[in-house]
């Protein structure tokens, strides 16, 4: 071990004094300290993009005081509707639905050709829904009692069975964080990742840093780290070798989504067909806001180029503003992270820009005290956290596309504690058992019952979208119930 510590010692040295981070190797003198916890200080520190750091705070500084100024050229600042490739699965037209039936036919050709991923962003807990562990193995309370990731896992399989290239098929990546790694890796073992193919990463963390870019000791041997929002996906992605399996797969198209939707459709072959029939490197998934007052970021353009503009950054008068053809709202495509990408874009244009992405949150940090040798929480903000979003790669996009899906049937966000008016287990319930009453309606049977329960539940191995309950037509189906 002797030899492994000095040796990592020497390097760890070398890179702090030629960025200036030499501060925090101060303690390691300390005889007092073991080595076993010093070699796994120096091994963290290892990790941390030393090199990039003092420009990636710098390029986030200068944002921030661009954003405060209200400064940037006028080119680049001016917010305008986005005027990409837009198509709707609410739409009436005909010709719409008829390209829309041949984007999921392209959609299951490349699934079936093994060209399509399903990545998961699950690095929350599910702290705020009063759950102790990985918020994709909550429980809605349907009558199944599948987790959400349980949910997930049975749709991917499920389109592969119908694919018609087996259960495996798709393969299906999950970030999580390390807080949850762990947990996450042991339940799917557990469950034998329920038949498919999965494999996890974690998402990267970030060394907090003093307003002048010193990095901040918690303790004597620890740094004070954050996740690095849910745009570390990038770098996690690389750092992993997760590129690199995709590509050796021969995986061409990824369709990335939250954990916290318990209606999601991963790799749904109809948003993957439409951008790939769009030739878009880059889709967004999005639900168009009924009101203008709805807290959600929406797709635009900024100096002409896609991205998400966040509710508060939109006039009064640019949130009312209407199409003439449809009355629709023309700032209106509400992102719910639901994004689709070519490897060739995430490979070739993200990750070489990744430095370029980070923002300011300036934060009250837990620090060491040398003077007090104790770890001191201020009571106002004394440091920064970098962190960075997913559609921070937006603008890099060259043909963007937009599928607007309808909220009824594709989104039931878990996010609050039961009990919760909106965003919470009760309502995600009500609208997973909403949908399995209309889909089995639209089969041809017959309600009867309780039929206002919000038990009903068609499970992911019995329908993925509605396809394959033709046989109950003509049924009567008492509510609730679990097929």
């Amino acid at each position: 071990m002797s030899d492994t510590y000095e040796t990592l010692l020497a390097t760890v040295t070398r890179r702090c004094d030629a960025v200036g981070q030499s501060h925090i190797l101060a303690h390691l003198s300390d005889d007092s300290i073991s080595k076993d916890v010093k070699l796994a200080f120096l091994q963290s520190i290892d990790e941390i993009p030393l090199e990039t750091l003092a420009a990636s705070l710098q390029g986030a500084l200068d944002e921030e005081a661009m954003l405060k100024s209200g400064g940037g050229s006028s080119d680049d600042d001016i917010i305008e509707p986005f005027t990409g490739e837009t198509a709707s699965t609410t739409t009436t037209d005909a010709t719409q639905l008829d390209a829309l039936k041949e984007a999921h036919a392209i959609g299951m050709k490349a699934a079936a050709a093994g060209e399509v991923a399903a990545l998961l962003l699950a690095g929350g807990q599910g702290t705020r829904l009063g759950y102790n562990g990985p918020k994709g193995m909550y429980d809605i309370g349907l009558p199944s009692h599948s987790t959400l990731f349980q949910f997930m896992a049975q749709r991917i399989k499920k389109l592969g069975l119908l694919s018609g290239k087996g259960k495996k098929a798709v393969p299906f990546y999950i970030m999580t964080s390390p807080l949850n790694h762990e947990a996450t890796v042991q339940y799917f073992t557990e469950h034998d990742n329920f038949g498919i193919d999965v494999h996890f990463f974690p998402q990267g963390t970030l060394p907090s840093l003093t307003p002048e870019g010193k990095m901040i000791l918690e303790t004597p041997t620890s740094l004070a780290v954050a996740p690095d929002g849910n745009g570390g996906i990038y770098p996690a992605m690389v750092k992993h070798g997760i590129l690199n399996d995709m590509k050796s797969r021969g995986i061409k198209y990824i369709h990335a989504f939250g954990v916290d939707n318990a209606l999601v459709k991963p790799a749904d072959p109809t948003f993957v067909g439409y951008c790939i029939s769009k030739s878009a490197d880059c889709g967004n998934k999005v639900l168009w806001k009924t009101s203008p007052d709805e807290k959600v970021g929406v797709v635009a353009t900024k100096g002409g180029k896609p991205c998400i503009v966040e509710y508060s950054d939109i006039s009064k008068e640019m949130s009312e503003r209407r199409a003439e053809d449809d009355g629709r709202l023309v700032f209106g495509a509400g992102n719910i992270c639901n994004h689709f990408y070519t490897l060739d874009f995430m490979e070739n244009v993200i990750v070489p820009n990744l430095g370029n992405m980070y923002h300011v949150a300036r934060k009250k940090i837990p620090y060491y005290d040398d003077v007090a040798k104790e770890t001191v929480k201020p009571t106002s903000n004394n440091g920064i956290k970098l962190e960075s979003f997913i559609f921070d790669v937006f603008p890099l996009s060259k043909s963007m596309a937009v599928l607007d899906v309808a909220r009824s049937e594709e989104f039931a966000p878990v996010k609050n504690p039961p009990g919760t008016d909106s965003d919470s287990p009760d309502t995600a319930r009500r609208l997973f058992s909403d949908v399995a009453k209309e889909w089995v309606k639209r089969a041809g049977a017959t309600l009867t019952g309780d039929v206002d329960s919000d038990m009903c539940e068609v499970g992911p191995m019995t329908s993925y979208n509605g396809e394959g309950l033709e046989g109950m037509r003509g049924a009567t189906v008492d509510c609730p119930f679990s097929i």
